[in-house]
């Protein structure tokens, strides 16, 4: 079974939409469920995980119940704010939902110690307890302190999308390239192989990419990495059927069945 482990929906205007902007013209329009089938079909997809493009609960909420009227989708990664004084009770509240399968916090442009403020534990406390994945929207400079993050929280179910957004366009791997193999040495830690052609800034192309996704395999493994097209979003620098074939490339025949679909499904709990 082919998931893809993290792709979008969203109706402009709707659900404290506030992205994307007039200015990305290529994702400026409403995408749902049956455009992600339209797209994935002609690459086996046969489901998908929902993550949330807002910060917002009221997107939560219409994503589950998109979710749950469509088998395309297999679960949901919602957004809950987890410095809100009731926090732990509103991610419990979700939690119940059965689609829910994880939160993701919108870090990538918050501090890179943000995450760290000990007025967040409860909140990270109640996404342990629920047994909620923690997926990580991040860049290179947030890894040091999700290493911090992870050793704090040993049973934390993370995953780091689009591999922290490393910097192709400008060809540097390095300090990503030590800082995520300090990370992938966490057990609980698992990777997506997503979002790489976005950041390769004018050069969206296999070369430009294939060291990053070269690495990513290297240090977490078939077993902790996971494939995702981050469709939409993927539209400004590709397409949904030649990402999927281009990474079936990049990716080991022998790797296929986990990267493509086992890996998502247990970290997920699908």
């Amino acid at each position: 079974m082919l998931i893809d482990a993290h792709c979008h929906v969203w109706r402009l205007g709707e659900n404290d939409h506030a992205w994307p902007t007039p200015d990305l013209a290529a994702i400026y329009r409403d995408f749902n469920l049956k455009d992600l089938a339209e797209v994935s079909a002609l690459s086996g997809v046969s489901g998908a995980v929902l993550v949330e493009s807002q910060p917002s609960e009221r997107d939560t909420e219409w994503l589950l119940q998109a979710a749950a009227a469509d088998p395309l989708a297999l679960g949901v990664v919602g957004w809950s704010d987890l410095a809100a004084p009731d926090a732990p009770a509103r991610i419990g509240a979700l939690a119940e939902n059965p689609w829910l399968k994880g939160l993701r916090p919108m870090l990538q442009d918050l501090p890179g110690d943000w995450i760290l403020d000990p007025a967040l534990e409860p909140a990270i406390a109640a996404m342990v307890a629920a047994d909620l994945a923690f997926d990580a929207l991040i860049r290179p400079r947030h890894l040091p302190h999700i290493l911090t993050l992870v050793r704090r929280w040993p049973d934390l179910r993370l995953v780091v999308d689009h591999g922290a957004k490393p910097e192709i366009g400008e060809g540097r791997l390095d300090p990503w390239r030590d800082q995520i193999a300090a990370l992938a040495e966490q057990p609980g830690v698992h990777g997506k192989l997503s979002g790489l052609l976005t950041e390769a800034g004018d050069t969206p192309t296999a070369e430009a990419v294939a060291p990053y996704a070269a690495h990513l395999l290297e240090v977490f493994g078939p077993d902790r990495l996971m494939w995702g097209s981050d469709w939409p979003v993927l539209n400004l620098a590709g397409d949904y059927a030649a990402w999927r074939a281009l990474c079936a490339t990049l990716v080991p025949s022998a790797d296929h069945a986990r990267v493509f679909g086992e890996t998502a499904r247990r970290f997920y709990r699908l």
